[in-house]
């Protein structure tokens, strides 16, 4: 979901944890699974994704448990493994905040709420977890959405050229956050490209923002040979304003300048095609 708070809950779910017991017999295989999950092609990715989940569910409750199931909820959004599957991912994750609700820190919710608030605005999925730091999630989630949908910035591209955001009324535009040290970014990246060659002539428009230096970005875009602009933020201005914590992440603007689509994670070209026509592509 957020490929920066994922390598850290990775981080601290694999590594040795000096706060939490170590894991059990039964935890470890599903910690080596989750390890694994990037290298699975996406036709058995998906079936790894909802049988993990339900071992997770099938847990004694403990903090590794809770742990195990926000790691396996950030992987599960990395593309598109189908509804069922990304269903049992929300109802483990919840069935093991409801078990052992982990405290607020700094008065703010725990980031296990936030990872199933998210699923359960962006993504299509329930939840009948009732908890004041899940309502406070959600609630975090829509001023968000308040604010991105009134964005506006001025980046320049590698060629020099300013985009200025607000200026683009009359196109639809796709704004990409990425990296190149970002798994889901690199692949998602081809079927941006073929989208953009596809529908530039009706009017789309996409901005790639990296907040990388330039001597990283430009030659594995040359190598690639991206022809959609790329857009520099290394001061990460704008990824402050909007707040990205975590890429990739893709806003879509219609032609009107109305934030009309958003992805927490890495889409799929199906999911891509689906957002622009919300946007009216």
């Amino acid at each position: 979901m957020k490929t920066l708070f994922l390598a850290l809950a990775c981080a601290a779910l694999l590594a040795a944890q000096s706060q939490r017991p170590a894991l059990s017999a039964q935890e470890q295989p599903i910690a080596d699974q989750l390890k694994g999950m990037r290298k699975l092609d996406d036709s058995v990715r998906a079936g790894a994704t909802r049988q993990l989940a339900l071992d997770i569910h099938a847990l004694p409750a403990s903090p590794n448990k809770l742990s195990l199931a926000s790691a396996l909820a950030n992987l599960s959004t990395e593309g598109d493994f189908g509804k069922d599957a990304l269903q049992e991912v929300t109802t483990t994750l919840a069935a093991a905040l409801a078990a052992q609700p982990p405290a607020s820190k700094n008065g703010e919710p725990a980031s296990p709420y936030s990872t199933l608030a998210q699923l359960v605005r962006y993504e299509g999925v329930t939840t009948t977890l009732q908890h004041p730091d899940f309502t406070a999630a959600m609630a975090a989630l829509e001023k968000l959405d308040a604010m991105r949908a009134k964005a506006d910035f001025t980046l320049q591209d590698l060629a020099g050229k300013s985009w200025h955001l607000s200026e683009l009324k009359g196109k639809v535009v796709l704004v990409n956050f990425w990296a190149t040290w970002c798994p889901p970014c690199r692949k998602e990246m081809p079927d941006l490209e073929a989208l953009y060659r596809e529908n530039k002539a009706k009017g789309l428009i996409v901005l790639a923002i990296s907040d990388e230096d330039r001597a990283k970005v430009e030659p594995f875009i040359k190598e690639k040979s991206y022809s959609f602009p790329i857009l520099l933020d290394t001061g990460r201005t704008v990824s402050d304003q909007l707040h990205i914590e975590g890429i990739p992440k893709t806003f879509i603007y219609n032609r009107q300048g109305k934030l009309a689509a958003q992805s927490i994670d890495m889409r799929t070209r199906a999911q891509f095609q689906k957002m622009l026509q919300q946007a009216g592509l």
